[in-house]
């Protein structure tokens, strides 16, 4: 079983943070790593509570609901504040032996945490093992981000290190092959064989790679795409990747 520690990075406000939308708060619900210290909902949305359990909502009204959140948020009538996950370490996470078929994703210094949500969607969708991340260069992990994982921060680790290079030399060391998303790759996606024990890693999406990681990647790939558009969103380049390496199984 995976190790666990404290997670170092919650909403930044060092209180249990709010998470609201049906599947966030549903699969937090369902999660027994989690604890729920408060749940809100409008009287329609508690019938679809009683099949996970939990503590008793609360029933208020949507605008009340809306009150407790961050302005805009689109909570679903359903909103419940939970304590952070604890998070895998990352040598718990590159897994044992060196013949299992097994991806990682690494984020270089993505920092919209819709984009990581909805990498952490893909990862879910397409059975990667955890999404890796900078401490000092990632969103918090905020009702936004577990909105758009649509549930899939449950299930993937979110692991955060310190330093990127030394986290791919660590997968390198546990018999991984690095490969970095470029717009000037060597070979297109189509082309590469992605490996079965791969880190895949993704830039920014004003900046791309930092030079020091795109220096640890053992390949450099690009998505060919039509000359209209320069690159993909983040979350696209990642669902496109994550599915060319699971259907190489």
């Amino acid at each position: 079983m995976a190790k666990r520690k404290t997670s170092r990075k919650n909403s930044g406000t060092g209180e249990a943070p709010w998470l609201y939308g049906r599947h966030a708060v549903l699969a937090a619900l369902a999660n027994p790593a989690r604890r729920c210290r408060r749940l809100v909902a409008t009287s329609d949305m508690a019938d679809a509570l009683k099949s996970v359990g939990g503590p008793a909502p609360d029933i208020m009204g949507r605008n009340d609901i809306a009150a407790l959140l961050p302005q805009g948020a689109v909570h679903q009538g359903l909103a419940g504040r939970f304590d952070p996950l604890p998070e895998t370490d990352l040598a718990d996470a590159l897994g044992p032996g060196s013949n299992q078929r097994r991806c990682l994703v690494m984020l270089d210094q993505v920092t919209d945490p819709q984009n990581v949500g909805a990498v952490l969607r893909s990862a879910a969708a397409f059975g990667i093992g955890a999404v890796i991340v900078q401490d000092r260069h990632s969103p918090a992990l905020s009702g936004a981000l577990a909105k758009a994982a649509s549930g899939a921060l449950e299930t993937v680790p979110l692991i955060h290190v310190t330093n990127l290079s030394r986290a791919l030399d660590a997968a390198k060391d546990a018999g991984f092959w690095t490969v970095g998303l470029t717009v000037d790759g060597a070979e297109t996606l189509g082309e590469t064989a992605l490996p079965d024990r791969a880190v895949i890693v993704f830039g920014a999406e004003d900046s791309g790679l930092r030079r020091l990681v795109r220096d640890h990647c053992d390949h450099l790939v690009r998505i060919p795409i039509g000359s209209g558009m320069e690159s993909l969103n983040v979350a696209a380049s990642a669902a496109v990747t994550l599915y060319e390496w699971a259907r190489g199984a």
